[in-house]
């Protein structure tokens, strides 16, 4: 007998790194970049799911 999962939850703590540290963009336009690049990838997502 198949087991189908309908739900599944992910859980996560996440540490601020210490200043000077990471991988934030110190340029605003490369901020407006990643933040349009999360965007497109999200629309994109979304669309593949309305096509199902």
């Amino acid at each position: 007998m198949p087991i189908e999962i309908r739900e599944l939850v992910i859980r996560a703590v996440v540490e601020p790194a210490p200043a000077g540290e990471g991988d934030a963009p110190a340029d605003p336009a490369d901020h407006d970049k990643l933040v349009q690049k999360c965007v497109d990838e999200v629309l994109k997502a979304l669309r593949r799911r309305q096509e199902r």
